[in-house]
C-alpha cells in the first residue's frame, strides 16, 4: 500500500531510539524528508547517519530538550529554514516515573508533565502555523497505556495523569484544527520492548538493584508465559498510517496498540513472585 508520504516533511521528537527511531526509519523508507530530534547528540547523530544510507529523502537531526521552550523554538526554526513547512509532527518524546504516590518528589511531578504533556502542547503550538500556511498536515501524539489503566506496584500516579492529558489534548486539538485540514491523533502503546525502558522499570521495581543477565532471563520467561509484548516497529507502523492520507477519515482518535494485552509489566512480576 502506498501511504502517499513521499516528499512529505516529518518532524519526530525522541527519535534517536525506540519508537521514535523506528518511526523515523519507516518515514524514510516511504521517501519522506525526516527531521529527527532527541537530547543525546551522539545517539542522534548515529541515527541520522544510519538512515541516510538508504533514504531517498533528506535526513536531518537537531539535538533538543523538549522541556525547554527555547529548544522548541530552535527546532521549529530549523524545520522552517530547511523546508519551509512541516507536514507531519510526531510528538513522541516522553518518559515515565513509576513509584508509590507518597514517594513522588515535586521535581518528578513537574518533569513528568513537562516532558509528556507540556512538550506536545508547546511544540504543536509552534508547528501548527506552518501547517495552516501549507494548507494542512497531520499530528500524531504518542502517549502510554498508563493514560488508561493503572500499573501496580509501584504506581503510576505521576505518569498516568500526564499521559491522560495527551489523550484529551489530542481530541480538543483535532476539533479546533479540523477547519484547517490538520488531523490530530494519538497512539497509546502497550509494553514495548526497548532495552532502556526495561532497565528503568526493573531498577524501579527492584529498588534500584539490576543485573542484566537475570533481567534478560526474567523478561524471556514473562514474555513466554504472558505476551504479547510489542516492538517499536509495530507501533511505528500505526504512527505512519495515522500520519498518512490513508487515514484521512481518522481524526481526534486515541488508538490503543497493545496486542489486547491488559496485564501491566509490574503486575506480571508480582504474579511470577519476582517482586
Amino acid at each position: 500500500m502506498d501511504l502517499q508520504l513521499g516528499g512529505k516533511v516529518a518532524l519526530i521528537t525522541g527519535a534517536s531510539k525506540g519508537i521514535g527511531l523506528a518511526a523515523a526509519r519507516a518515514f524514510a523508507a516511504e521517501g519522506a524528508h525526516v527531521i529527527l530530534s532527541a537530547r543525546g547528540e551522539e545517539a542522534l547523530e548515529d541515527a541520522v547517519q544510519t538512515l541516510r544510507r538508504d533514504a531517498e529523502g533528506q535526513i536531518h537531526g537537531l539535538a533538543a530538550d523538549v522541556t525547554r521552550p527555547a529548544d522548541l523554538d530552535a527546532l521549529t526554526a530549523f524545520a522552517h529554514d530547511h523546508f519551509g513547512r512541516v507536514d507531519v509532527l510526531v510528538n513522541n518524546a516522553g518518559t515515565g516515573t513509576y513509584k508509590p504516590f507518597l514517594e513522588v518528589e515535586d521535581a518528578e511531578l513537574e518533569y513528568g508533565m513537562a516532558i509528556n504533556f507540556f512538550a506536545q502542547f508547546r511544540l504543536s503550538q509552534r508547528v501548527v502555523p506552518m501547517m495552516i500556511e501549507a494548507g494542512g498536515g497531520a499530528i500524531v501524539n504518542v502517549a502510554g497505556r498508563t493514560a488508561l489503566q493503572t500499573a501496580n506496584p509501584p504506581g503510576s500516579t505521576c505518569t498516568g495523569p500526564a499521559k491522560a492529558a495527551e489523550l484529551r489534548f489530542t481530541a480538543d486539538l483535532a476539533d479546533e484544527l479540523r477547519p484547517h485540514g490538520i488531523r490530530v491523533n494519538c497512539v497509546v502503546p502497550g509494553v514495548v520492548v526497548t532495552p532502556d525502558r526495561f532497565e528503568k522499570w526493573e531498577r524501579e521495581t527492584d529498588g534500584s538493584a539490576y543485573d542484566e543477565a537475570s533481567a534478560l532471563t526474567r523478561r524471556q520467561r514473562i514474555v513466554a508465559r504472558h505476551g504479547p509484548w510489542g516492538s517499536a516497529e509495530e507501533v511505528a507502523d500505526t504512527i505512519l498510517y495515522l500520519a498518512s492520507p490513508r487515514a484521512i477519515y481518522v481524526n481526534g482518535a486515541s488508538l490503543l496498540v497493545d496486542g489486547a494485552n491488559k496485564r501491566s509489566y509490574t503486575r506480571l512480576l508480582r504474579e511470577q513472585g519476582m517482586n
